[in-house]
């Protein structure tokens, strides 16, 4: 089993920036691709950006140019660096994993979140 933990989240003025984090652990075998969603208050869960194993990205238009997603396969981890914040971020923030563990079952895990709040 995975377990996924997000830090970083908290109060941020518009135009501010922050940097969430997301570790990873468990009878972790490997993990593909590794996302960040949100959930603004209200609305349904969105993607924000996912990074597969190799690196490569796909963004949100909502967040692009203004997000970067990164991973570190080693460590099991995975930021989210966000600029120029608009009031419109505010959401909770999750990551999930695609992962396989060390029995071979591959599913998709999810962290419990942490809020943003984009406020001046």
């Amino acid at each position: 089993q995975v377990q996924l933990v997000e830090s970083g989240g908290g109060l941020v003025q518009p135009g501010g920036s922050l940097r969430l984090s997301c570790a990873a652990s468990g009878s972790i075998f490997n993990i593909n691709a590794m996302g960040w969603y949100r959930q603004p208050p209200g609305k349904q869960r969105e993607l924000v950006a996912t990074i597969d194993s190799s690196g490569r990205t796909l963004y949100a238009d909502s967040v692009k140019g203004r997000a970067t997603i990164s991973r570190d396969n080693a460590k099991n981890t995975v930021d989210l660096q966000m600029n120029s914040l608009k009031p419109e971020d505010t959401a909770v923030y999750s990551c999930n994993a695609d992962a396989t563990v060390t029995s071979r079952a591959r599913t998709i895990y999810w962290g419990q979140g942490t809020q943003v709040t984009v406020s001046s």
